[in-house]
């Protein structure tokens, strides 16, 4: 093997942000990004599965999974362990089994028809065979191993260590829900699916493992198993596997594929060397625990899988163990036959599945992310860029003059009382403290609440102190009315006995004895034959919940004067132990009660917004919280609505109205009040085109609508005819052609109400197609009066006898309404000259509307730049602009700025927004080279998709979340409009490549905005121009239209017009639709 790459800094956060936008378009549009068929997870117990199937429920209530997946929990048998390789076969069979069950619900797997589940109780008879193995063997399967007793990160027992919260990119949505590593994992395994292509397979992880890298880029062998790798130091590699492999193999920059030849399990330096494991750079490949499975080999799985019934009939009768990484893997491994041989049911793994063989898929930019002790966590949390992690999310969190709360402490879906101090680098997770709670320096709590009534700490002057590097969490028991408080120190591992340096709270056993006059008897049974340890040792009394409080602080060690009082009630008392508790946990009860408390936070979160701030918060988001409530989230919401009576009443100068009455449409949807809220939605856009017109010209929304019949000196005094009445007539003609627009990046920046409350920033481009500006007007005055209003395009025409019966809203099917709001806007209607004479208006356009370029807004801006020449009024480029934004609100299609600026001011600009009455826009053109714009010439394809659609669509959906206050939106509208900045930079050095990536960014960002900007034939014209591009995105909002290609190079840019000239239907993809390239230059 070739010597490995350097050890570069991996891009934690871009990885994952880049991950999570594929799960979340995978979820949103699983035509486009493929999905998995199946998700299934394994489980210690049926009592745990029940956990981890609300847990499935939540996903996809959240939009983590998609609603077409079919996902399921299999517990071991009985609650008996059979290893994570018998887990693995029982799993697939398990999955077989539903499938069957389901029957013709998953022949096409129809969206939404299925369900979360936990297996029933199965007959003996095994599956019917060919049938059921032929439909799984086409099924792309993730499965995740979340079984286990999570005995070195016990806290995160109650939940499963797969469901602990890791709040890495919380702050992109700060009113969403808390994310979790089960998420993590899923968006990064969402990226693996693509690497199956349509072969089907299965996709194994761990659930104590996050291995950040960019799955999306792998590539993995056909018909075998590959397991995946990473270069590791040869000291940690001593506590894990190790893999052997091939020193020939296929070398890519950020992975290398090659043969299996050898497992290792935690080897020593003499075994690594005689193997001949360690690397050039003196590293070792680590065994990541993530198996990938594909075609013949999934097959050979599938056929062991559905007849492995007596096989783990075998393992529970011996007490037995199949581990998937030493056993199950070595049966693909030749060197490992021998040993594989000798251990239970080898031999017939060998002959089910050792005609196969396993390859190492090495990626070298992977970051392995263990959470296998509760030091481990907070390492990753506290280590972390800043950025990364969200410190408060979904909290309540009182002032610092009356709190200590350290500023790197993780306080999340928590309530925080006065009087509370929480140190350096914990976390506080779905807990309510109350005051007189102290809280150490990297400690863990969870689940925790402590009361603050009169019998409580407030009152009674008792305070708690959890120590430095310390765990604290609560667990419900079946039947007990209360919770058990439970503890240890952060780097106990309750699998330590005595006899081998155990501890518990930080301290040895035999001083925790001694310090606290325990005998060993009253832990642990003298008849047991375990060892003696933390998790077997019954220390946890059950009691009332401030007796709890006062042994907890005495078994710490905090209160050793007290024993003489404190120990008779502990000996007392019933007691239990984490193995006990495990086996015990209540789990209905505590999902009931996290859901309860997290819509209590989200409750609290919405009035405090409504009642106290300017509606800053996504209040549909948290009503989605508060409806999980048991039984009166309704009610909740209910009351948020009456609230809202005097919303905008108190802030009207502040609170713009759309943004109120959106506040109302979520909160009528929360309360089931589907039709007010739908009447309710008009105000909604008519407020929007309130704030627009109001923004662009004072007062312009009532002087539309004045009585038809008024007249207006100024309009009289303004036109180019002299006299109000009683004209000769003047022959006047005005023709206007405009190019069209491409923007590079920055577009929904300019869209109002965005463009009206934060700035915006727009790179684009003016251009000419097959050398001619091909949208425009012709005005002319007639004899005749009236207006005459022509479509060159369609050959359709209007007359309009009367000017003034020219009134909104229009008939969105009325193909004449955007001359018509030209008419309006331009106050031409109201114009005395119209008396004596007419107009008679012809419009163009040389390409498709709805293609991205801009057209109808060109068109508008064509139309009054010609009506206000025409009537001899300020036809200025700014004053056009302003006009055509209150247009389209007119019309009701919405838009933005950014077309008009490009279609009227000519070359490339940076343009700026900045919201106020009036909104000010700053266009700055960009003096380019002759080097660029023949770089640019030469490298950039305008290709026509062949599709067409409206934006109005896409704009509405849009514009919705903003007016939500969808935080993903805010956050990559945001970006959007660095990224134009970015851009002019780029530009102006002459950087085309760094030009591409930033147009890549964009088109991620566009989808992350609206998946459906984008579509199946699109993504294969981009798949099949990647190789050839540095950049691509479609143009305006997408959806079809016209493309940007901006080739790596001349010569690429050369290839992959040769490769569409030739093929331009992509017959090799199946598309009904053309490409046409259209030959362009800067205009």
């Amino acid at each position: 093997m070739e010597s490995r790459r350097s050890r570069a800094k991996v891009d934690l956060t871009g990885i994952l942000r880049k991950s999570w936008y594929r799960l979340r378009l995978s979820v949103r549009h699983p035509s486009r990004v493929p999905t998995w068929d199946a998700i299934v997870l394994t489980a210690a117990s049926p009592e745990q599965a029940e956990l981890y199937e609300w847990q499935l429920k939540r996903a996809k209530r959240l939009g983590r999974i998609a609603s077409s997946t079919v996902t399921l929990v299999v517990p071991d048998p009985d609650g008996n362990r059979i290893g994570s390789g018998g887990a693995t076969l029982n799993a697939i069979y398990a999955l077989a089994r539903h499938l069957e069950a389901l029957g013709p619900q998953v022949e096409n797997m129809d969206p939404g028809s299925s369900e979360s589940s936990v297996p029933h109780e199965r007959s003996n008879s095994e599956v019917s065979f060919s049938p059921m193995v032929s439909f799984m063997a086409k099924r792309h399967i993730l499965l995740l191993h979340a079984g286990g007793d999570s005995k070195r990160v016990p806290w995160a027992n109650p939940m499963g260590k797969v469901f602990l919260p890791l709040p890495y990119l919380a702050a992109d949505d700060p009113d969403g829900p808390v994310p979790l590593l089960f998420d993590h994992i899923l968006a990064i395994s969402c990226c693996a699916r693509q690497a199956f292509k349509n072969e089907g397979g299965i996709f194994i992880m761990t659930g104590d493992v996050l291995p950040c890298f960019d799955a999306s880029t792998m590539v993995l062998p056909e018909d075998t198993s590959c397991i995946i790798t990473v270069p590791i130091t040869l000291d940690i590699a001593s506590n894990h596997g190790v893999i052997v492999a091939s020193k020939t193999g296929i070398l890519n920059k950020t992975s290398y594929v090659s043969l299996v030849e050898n497992l290792l399990q935690k080897p020593t330096m003499e075994e690594l060397v005689k193997n001949q494991a360690i690397l050039d750079d003196g590293r070792t490949l680590l065994d990541t625990g993530i198996i990938a499975v594909r075609g013949k080999a999934w097959v050979e799985l599938v056929r062991l899988a559905c007849s492995s019934q007596s096989m783990i009939a075998d393992l529970l009768k011996s007490k037995k163990e199949m581990s998937l990484y030493e056993d199950l893997v070595a049966a693909w491994v030749l060197a490992k036959h021998e040993w594989l041989r000798l251990r239970p049911l080898g031999e017939e793994l060998i002959n089910r599945l050792g005609k196969q063989k396993m390859y190492s898929y090495c990626a070298y930019d992977l970051l392995f992310l263990h959470f296998g002790t509760s030091s481990e966590v907070l390492d990753h949390l506290s280590g972390a860029d800043s950025g990364l992690v969200g410190r408060r999310h979904l909290c309540s969190v009182p002032a610092t003059t009356v709190s200590d709360i350290a500023a790197s402490a993780i306080v999340i879906s928590s309530k925080i009382a006065p009087s509370v101090s929480i140190g350096d680098d914990s976390i506080v997770y779905d807990s309510s403290i109350s005051g007189g709670i102290q809280i150490g320096s990297q400690s863990i709590v969870v689940g925790v609440n402590v009361p603050g009534d009169s019998n409580g700490i407030e009152d009674n002057g008792f305070r708690f102190i959890l120590p430095d590097r310390h765990c604290l969490w609560e667990v419900p028991l079946v039947g007990c009315t209360g919770r058990v408080i439970v503890y240890c120190g952060l780097h106990d591992n309750p699998k330590d006995s005595l006899s081998r340096n155990g501890t518990f709270c930080g301290k040895p056993w035999d001083k925790v004895l001694h310090d606290l006059g325990i005998q060993e008897g009253d832990l642990w049974s003298t008849t047991s034959t375990h060892e003696k340890c933390l998790w077997n040792a019954k220390i946890f009394p059950i009691l009332s919940y401030f007796e709890m409080l006062s042994l907890a602080a005495w078994l710490m060690g905090l209160n050793d004067r007290k024993t003489k009082s404190l120990l008779p009630l502990w000996k007392s008392s019933q007691r239990v132990s984490l193995e006990e508790l495990h086996r015990s946990i209540d789990f209905p009860h505590m999902c009931i009660g996290s859901s309860n408390h997290q819509a209590d936070l989200a409750a609290g979160i919405a009035k405090a917004c409504i009642n106290y701030g300017l509606l800053g918060r996504n209040l549909s988001q948290l009503c989605e919280d508060i409806l999980q409530k048991d039984v009166s989230g309704v009610k909740i919401c209910k009351d948020l609505l009456d609230l809202c009576s005097n919303l905008q009443g108190q802030n009207s100068k502040i609170l713009p109205k759309s943004r109120a009455y959106q506040v109302q449409v979520d909160l009528l949807q929360a309360c089931r009040e589907e039709k007010m809220a739908c009447e309710l939605e008009h105000k909604v856009w008519a407020a929007v085109a309130d704030e627009t017109a109001a923004a662009v010209r004072y007062g312009f929304r009532e002087h539309v609508l004045e009585s038809s019949n008024s007249t207006s000196a100024s309009a009289c005094q303004s036109s180019a005819f002299d006299g109000c009445v009683d004209q000769s007539f003047q022959h006047r003609d005005v023709r206007i052609e405009l190019p069209v627009r491409v923007d590079f990046v920055g577009g929904w920046s300019d869209t109002p109400p965005w463009s009206l409350e934060r700035a915006g920033c727009v790179l684009n481009m003016s251009i000419k197609l097959d050398d001619c500006a091909p949208v425009g007007t012709s005005i002319s005055t007639t004899e005749q009066t009236g207006i005459e209003i022509n479509d060159d395009d369609t050959m359709n025409k209007v007359y309009i006898e009367d000017p003034t019966s020219i009134a909104t809203p229009f008939n969105s099917n009325d193909p004449f309404r955007l001359v018509k709001s030209a008419l309006l806007v331009t106050g031409v209607t109201r114009d005395k000259f119209l008396l004596s004479m007419g107009l008679q208006i012809h419009t163009w356009t040389g390409v498709p509307r709805g293609t991205g370029l801009g057209t109808s807004s060109i068109l508008a801006a064509a139309v009054v730049k010609g009506l206000l020449k025409i009537t001899n009024r300020d036809d200025s480029n700014e004053i056009v602009a302003r006009l055509v934004l209150v247009l389209e609100q007119l019309m009701g299609t919405g838009g933005g700025w950014q077309d008009q600026i490009g279609g009227l001011y000519p070359g490339i600009k940076f343009t700026e927004s900045f919201p106020g009455v009036p909104l000010k826009l700053q266009v700055i053109p960009l003096m380019a080279s002759p080097q660029l714009i023949s770089d640019l010439q030469q490298r950039l394809l305008v290709v026509f998709t062949g599709q067409v659609r409206p934006a109005r669509r896409v704009l509405e959906k849009v514009v919705t979340r903003y007016l939500r206050r969808d935080n993903l939106l805010i956050s990559s509208i945001k970006r959007l409009a660095e990224l134009a900045r970015m851009g002019r930079e780029a530009l102006m050095n002459c950087d085309l490549d760094e030009l591409g990536e930033i147009m890549l960014e964009a088109w991620r960002l566009h989808q992350e905005l609206d998946p459906y900007c984008s579509n199946t034939f699109v993504d294969r014209l981009f798949e099949l121009a990647d190789p050839f591009c540095c950049g691509y995105k479609l143009v305006g909002a997408g959806g079809g239209g016209f493309a940007l290609l901006l080739a790596k190079d001349a010569d690429s840019a050369k290839k992959l017009r040769d490769l569409l000239q030739k093929d331009p239907h992509l017959e090799e993809y199946g598309s009904e639709f053309e490409v046409k390239i259209y030959n362009w230059a800067l205009f």
